[in-house]
Formats: structure tokens, C-alpha cells, sequence
């Protein structure tokens, strides 16, 4: 790997032109206060701006650096397999109602760009998922056949434009690809132009729905904001009083890029679950070849998984089916998913008419954040849902319906927050964290409950407690990423305790490693 690919900054972010913002100050009062800066948040901030409402934007760290600056960039409504799901789960007339919303959501960036005269890279492709393996030809054909019942352009096919036989694949016509940032770069300079205020390294640690009178948000910082709506749009809500995170659960996909001649282009985004899962489009460069991006290797953070060995099963996948191709950037990306398959978007339940969140796009946040924002900005002005209430968060039957997958998730975080307690090491820097290795982290027994060390490559040693200061699991390393991650709720730390992800809202605590 070179020097560009153990970053883990996303192309995106390092070719992006976003501009910086300074964290609020003292206190302020705006119609609608927005949690979190990427796709879901600025696009709705964008909405209310229209609209001629005042909008303060809180952003914890940096502006789309989160996981939408390590997105894929996808356009489209065929979303792996998902409309044969969603009619045996929510019935024909709730999947024609997903395509019809994913849809129009991605025509809204498109008319939004031409509007804006954002140069976001934006191509209309063909959007494939695929299978190699006769055995998933079957659940393929009837993929393509609900997703033609539900409205999409699609077709099942055997040729493609990969450079490998496909045993088949559901192919839907005239969707898009963009570079995301570019896109909300445009957002955040019409937002400032309406009057917007967006503020970076503000971690919003307090929320008061004010009963009525207006909620009041407080930052690490101690600045405030009073507003009379609430967005939440953090990826994973925080402040979850109505306990969504009960119907999610979390995955994280381990992403490459690097050049490509332009006759390698496949000409479209191909998607498959085998090999631990596969995504592939490209995007143009200024010398007029094609950068390729590949996803896959799909793992639930805080695990323990040897995440540099993923991403060498993934450079070795495309340097067989890609000759030539070597990698120049590498990344992360975290996602998680409802478990009745639906996005959860509207009024957070428990916190009155206010407050609204977005959450659960399964990896699909492109088309599901500008629908999100789509929604949310209707309720805020007062109008219905255009959608009918398919993705409400309060939606009556979906614990019924999603029962077996709700009850395998409360089991795994039940496991993690008793069984990882169980697992940890012996203790003392004479034991395993003395035997650390540059690079190496683990996770030991102390006096105060289990701790997090891990030896840099200066070969210092760094100690943080391993209690995830959301609920209360026991966090494990990422050693590509260098990072503590939690297996109940995706929260992830650096190596000295700081918050990169929520929805932890706190540092993992400091520990003295001489003192283990």
C-alpha cells in the first residue's frame, strides 16, 4: 500500500472543496437547529433554508467527514435485493411506494444540481446485482421481477459490462452516480447565501425538548442553541429516548479505489453479496481515465476482525478481475439497517412534533438522506408526509413483522455486553499489553474494569478504558483503522478516547498504562 492508500481518507474528502466552519459561540435561536452534517442533514437544512426558515447546522467534527464522506456515491433505487423483501414483508403497494420514493429522490439531486449549476460529477448509469454462483440465479429472477412490479426500469440478464461472467444479474436502467461532496459542497454554499449558519467541532451533549416552549441544545463547548425543531441527523440517533437503536444494527464495508484505463470501464455500479459482498463503479478523472472503486468485506464493528486482511481478500479481488489495477486510496464505510428493512424517518417517537430523525438506510444513504430531507422539511412546514408514512419511525406492525431479526439483535448485544467482559486478558504490562508490538492493541483486566491499550509505532503505550461510554460495552480494535470500535451500537474511538463516531457522546476515559 502506498502512502495515499494507508490515510483512510476517502477520495471524496481529499478531492473536495468544502470550506470550513468556526464551532458555535455563546447562545443562539434559529426555526430549526440540524445534528450532523452529512447528506441527510445539509439536504435538509437546504430544504428549510428554501423555505425561508432559519437553520443553525451543529456538526461534532468535520463537515461530511462522517458517513458521507466515506460513501460510495450511488444514485440509485435498486438497492441490492430489497423489493422481493419488502412485498413479502410490507405487501406490493409499500414496494411500489419505496421505488417511487428512492426514485425521486434521485431526480431531485439531479434538478438540484442543474438548479444549483453544481459540477458534481454527476453520469447516468445502468445499476446491476449480480451473481457469479448459479445457485443465486433464482432470487435474482425474482428480484427483477419485483422490481418491475414496483415501477423500476428492470430486466434480468446474463451479460454485463464486468470483465467476468456473471451467472445473472437484475439490471435497472437510467440510474446516477455522483461525487457526493462535491454535491454538498454546492448545498453548503446556497445554505450560507439563505442565511445559514453550520458550525463545525460542535458535539451537541445535551437536549432539552423544552415541553413545548422550544428545544434548547448544548455543546461540549457550553454554547446553546433554542430552536423549535430538532433534526437528528447523526447516521446512528443520539439522544434515542425512543430506543430506535434497538431496530438497528450495524455493519461496516472496507472500500479501495485507484485508476483505471478508461476501456475498463464497466459502464455502470454492480452490487453482489457473494464474497463477502462486491460493489463496483468508477468515476472520471482529469486525465480522462476512470477511478475504481471497489467495496466489500462487510463486518460488524468491534468484533475484533483483522480488517487489513479484508482489505488485502479485497485488493486481491480487483487486481484479478482488473489487471493493471493498483490501489491508491483505501477507507471505511458504517452503515446500519432497520430490521424490518424500511429506513426509520419522521417525528422521533417520545419527543413530541419537534424533533425528527433519519437513520437505517441499510447503505443506501445517497437516495435515502435526500428523501429523508425530503420528508422531514414537508413536517416541519406542516404538510403530510408525501410518502404516506412508509418510513415513520412510529409505524404501527413493524416489531411484529421484523421480530426474528429485532430478537437476534438484542441477542448479540446482549452477548457482547456479558461474553466480551468474560474474554478479556490477564492484566499488567508484564502481561499481554507488555507484549504488545508496535501497531498491536488489546484489551486487559484493571482494577477499574476492563482497559483498552494499544502500542503505537513509536512504541508508546496508550490506555483507555474499554467500557463504550454509550451503553456500556466492551470495545474492540480495528487494527487497519487504528481505532476502538463498539459491537452494540457502531460508536467508535481513537486511540486516545476521543469520539469519532457516535452515538456515543463522550470519550472513552484515560488510563495511566504504567498503572495496568
Amino acid at each position: 500500500m502506498n502512502r495515499l492508500a494507508d490515510t483512510g481518507e476517502s477520495y471524496w474528502m481529499r478531492t473536495a472543496t468544502l470550506p470550513s466552519f468556526a464551532p458555535l459561540t455563546g447562545a443562539v435561536e434559529a426555526d430549526v437547529a440540524v445534528i450532523g452534517s452529512g447528506i441527510v442533514g445539509l439536504s435538509t437544512a437546504w430544504e428549510l433554508a428554501r423555505a425561508g426558515l432559519s437553520v443553525v447546522v451543529l456538526e461534532a467534527n468535520r463537515l461530511a467527514g462522517g458517513v458521507t464522506g466515506h460513501t460510495t456515491g450511488k444514485l440509485t433505487a435498486l438497492h441490492t435485493a430489497v423489493y422481493d423483501t419488502l412485498r413479502s414483508k410490507h405487501g406490493d403497494e409499500a414496494a411500489r411506494t419505496y421505488a417511487a420514493s428512492q426514485s425521486g429522490a434521485l431526480r431531485h439531486v439531479i434538478e438540484v444540481s442543474e438548479e444549483l449549476g453544481i459540477d458534481c460529477e454527476l453520469e447516468r448509469r445502468p445499476a446491476f446485482t449480480y451473481c457469479e454462483e448459479a445457485d443465486g440465479v433464482d432470487a435474482l429472477r425474482a428480484e427483477a421481477d419485483a422490481a418491475r412490479a414496483a415501477g423500476l426500469d428492470a430486466s434480468f440478464v446474463t451479460e454485463t459490462g464486468l470483465p467476468f461472467p456473471v451467472a445473472g444479474a437484475v439490471r435497472v436502467e437510467d440510474q446516477a452516480q455522483f461525487h457526493p461532496l462535491a454535491y454538498l459542497a454546492g448545498l453548503v454554499e446556497d445554505i450560507g447565501a439563505l442565511g445559514g449558519r453550520l458550525h463545525e467541532g460542535s458535539r451537541v451533549t445535551q437536549f432539552d425538548d423544552g415541553d413545548g416552549d422550544g428545544c434548547r441544545l448544548t455543546t461540549d463547548s457550553g454554547a446553546t442553541v433554542t430552536a423549535g425543531h430538532v433534526v437528528i441527523a447523526t447516521h446512528h440517533p443520539v439522544f434515542d429516548d425512543a430506543l430506535l437503536s434497538t431496530r438497528l444494527t450495524q455493519h461496516r464495508d472496507l472500500v479501495i479505489a485507484g485508476a483505471v484505463p478508461a476501456g475498463q470501464d464497466p459502464a455502470g455500479m454492480y452490487i453482489t453479496q457473494e464474497n463477502g459482498k462486491r460493489s463496483v463503479r468508477t468515476s472520471p478523472l482529469a486525465d480522462g481515465g476512470r477511478l475504481l472503486i471497489v467495496t466489500g468485506e462487510a463486518f460488524t464493528p468491534g468484533t475484533g476482525e483483522d480488517t487489513e486482511a479484508g482489505y488485502a481478500r479485497l485488493q486481491d479481488w480487483a487486481e484479478q478481475r482488473f489487471p493493471g489495477f493498483s490501489v491508491a486510496y483505501r477507507w471505511a464505510a458504517q452503515d446500519n439497517s432497520s430490521t424490518d428493512t424500511l429506513p426509520l424517518v419522521g417525528r422521533m417517537p417520545t419527543k413530541g412534533d419537534n424533533v425528527y430523525v433519519a437513520t437505517g438506510f441499510a447503505g443506501w444513504g445517497m437516495t435515502g438522506g435526500v428523501l429523508a430531507a425530503t420528508i422531514i422539511a414537508s413536517l416541519v412546514r406542516g404538510d403530510e408526509d408525501p410518502w404516506g408514512g412508509l418510513y415513520d419511525p412510529g409505524r404501527v406492525g413493524s416489531p411484529v413483522r421484523s421480530a426474528p431479526t429485532y430478537l437476534k439483535a438484542q441477542w448479540d448485544v446482549g452477548k457482547h455486553f456479558v461474553k466480551d467482559r468474560l474474554e478479556t486478558l490477564g492484566d499488567g504490562t508484564n502481561g499481554p499489553a507488555g507484549d504488545l508490538r508496535p501497531g498491536e492493541a488489546t484489551v486487559v483486566r484493571a482494577g477499574d474494569g476492563p482497559c483498552a491499550v494499544h502500542r503505537d509505532d513509536q512504541g508508546e503505550l496508550h490506555a483507555v478504558s474499554a467500557v463504550c461510554t454509550h451503553l456500556g460495552c466492551v470495545v474492540a480494535f480495528n487494527n487497519a483503522e487504528r481505532t476502538w470500535e463498539c459491537p452494540c451500537h457502531g460508536s467508535r474511538f481513537g486511540i486516545d478516547g476521543e469520539v469519532l463516531q457516535g452515538p456515543a457522546l463522550k470519550p472513552l476515559e484515560r488510563r495511566d498504562p504504567t498503572e495496568l
